[in-house]
Parts: structure tokens; C-alpha cells; sequence
């Protein structure tokens, strides 16, 4: 028992150092000047790269909110389209179900530049190319396929018998579900919501391809500098980019547990 505890102890320290160094090693590139090998630590640090991110001129901040506003919209339409269409999965039987179970990640599975190709192309014919929802509506193709499997698991487990009893008790459907189904499944939601976020707020090529460089992210800021080499700059627009998205994602596991936090638990 002592070995295994022993053990435990020692991958879990490799563990957090495999998460650490990586990190670590942004955030001194992102204050370095000089770095010659084989100095352990930078020999002149300097301020440009994140001086540059935060100066208004540079369009880094404006980028940031654009991304934002994208991936809120892209996270909150996926989520209703998922739940809906998770619940489906997960609880009714029909004709073909596994097939559609199966398409329904087929996005995720065919490389996404072959799927960008051929929806651009459609875009253009339906006038939706180089628009917000353009690109609203393709970062939804590659989000959906996540919360759909989620939710189909989930509501593969839990059924429809708690909105039943409800229904029983003179709740209508609309309330049966706001009040019974969405606590039951709010960390499906958290979870969810957290990856469909996470999904969008990084792509870089389809939203280039679909918004045709009208739609500026915060990526489309980030790429050019790592392409280039300059690590500084690099560095500190990668920082940047893990600090928001970690801070993001605290905030809507918050936001869940605080909304359902005292509702009645649930046992299955």
C-alpha cells in the first residue's frame, strides 16, 4: 500500500510538472529579451510583447472583445441546439438512431479543412460568407458534435422520469423542463458550455475562411506572430490568450453552481 501511495505521489507530481513547465516557459518568453542557450533563465527581459498586446493601437484588446462576443453567441446557440438535440438521442428510440448518432460527430471526424471548403462554398451561394453569422453558424458545425454526445449520455442516464412526476403534479412541459430537467443536467451544461467555448474562441482558419478578414479574433492577432518566430511577441499574445480562457471558464462553472446551487438535489 505504501508503494502504491509512494508511486501516486511521484506521477502526480510529474503530472502537475508536464502542466507547469510548458506554461512556465510562456511566461518567461513573454517578459524575455535574450535567451541564449544554454542559460536556464533569460538574460535581459524585456516588456515589448506584452506592452504591445495592451497598447490600443495594436487592435490586440478589440480582437479579444470580438472573440468574445463570437464565442459567447457560438457557446449559448450550441447549447440550446445540443440539449435538444441530446434529449432526442438519449431518450427516444426511432428507425436509424445509431446512424444519426454517428453523423452527428462526423464533423468533428473529417479534417476540418475539407468541411471549410465545401461550406464556403455554399456560404457564398446563400450570401453568409464574410458575415457574423457566417461565421457564427461554422463554428456551431464543429461545437454541436461535443455537447450533442455530451448530452446524450446524460439524458441516456437520466430519462424523462423526474419531468413525468412533474407533469403528474400539474407542471406544464416548458416549466417541467426549466425546473427539473436544467438543474439535472447543469453540469453537463458547465462542461459543455466550458468545451464549446473553449472550441471556438481558438479557431483560426475557419474563421478566416468564412469571415474573409472582416471579422478579426483575437487567433487571427495571435497566429501571424507565432508563424513568424518572434517568441516574445508570441509568448506574450499566448499568455494573454491562457489567462482569458482560464478565467472565462472559471466564471461559467461559477455562474452554474451559484444559479443551481440551492436547488433541491436530485438522486437517480
Amino acid at each position: 500500500m505504501r508503494k502504491n501511495t509512494a508511486w501516486s505521489g511521484v506521477w502526480a507530481k510529474l503530472t502537475v510538472l508536464a502542466f507547469i513547465a510548458p506554461l512556465a516557459t510562456v511566461v518567461l518568453w513573454s517578459v524575455a529579451k535574450s535567451w541564449p542557450w544554454p542559460e536556464l533563465l533569460p538574460t535581459e527581459y524585456s516588456t515589448r510583447g506584452l506592452s504591445h498586446v495592451f497598447r490600443p493601437s495594436s487592435g490586440a484588446v478589440k480582437s479579444l472583445v470580438t472573440s468574445f462576443k463570437l464565442s459567447a453567441v457560438v457557446t449559448f446557440l450550441s447549447l440550446v441546439a445540443s440539449v435538444l438535440a441530446g434529449k432526442s438521442l438519449g431518450i427516444y428510440e426511432f428507425r436509424g438512431k445509431r446512424v444519426v448518432k454517428l453523423l452527428s460527430i462526423a464533423p468533428i471526424i473529417v479534417p476540418s479543412m475539407a468541411v471549410a471548403m465545401g461550406i464556403h462554398s455554399v456560404f457564398i451561394k446563400l450570401g453568409l460568407s464574410n458575415t457574423f453569422a457566417g461565421v457564427v453558424l461554422v463554428h456551431m458545425i464543429t461545437t454541436i458534435p461535443y455537447g450533442i454526445r455530451i448530452f446524450t449520455d446524460i439524458f441516456e442516464i437520466t430519462g424523462e422520469r423526474l419531468e413525468d412526476q412533474a407533469r403528474v403534479l400539474g407542471a406544464g412541459p416548458f416549466k417541467a423542463f426549466i425546473y427539473i430537467t436544467l438543474p439535472v443536467i447543469s453540469p453537463g451544461i458547465a462542461s459543455a458550455g466550458s468545451l464549446m467555448f473553449i472550441v471556438s474562441f481558438s479557431q483560426y482558419f475557419l474563421t478566416f475562411l468564412i469571415g474573409g478578414g472582416n471579422l478579426v479574433t483575437y487567433p487571427m492577432m495571435m497566429v501571424p506572430y507565432i508563424q513568424s518566430g518572434d517568441r516574445s511577441m508570441a509568448s506574450a499574445y499566448s499568455l494573454v490568450f491562457v489567462v482569458v480562457t482560464l478565467v472565462i471558464l472559471f466564471a461559467i462553472e461559477k455562474g452554474v453552481k451559484l444559479y443551481y446551487g440551492d436547488k433541491d438535489k436530485f438522486y437517480f
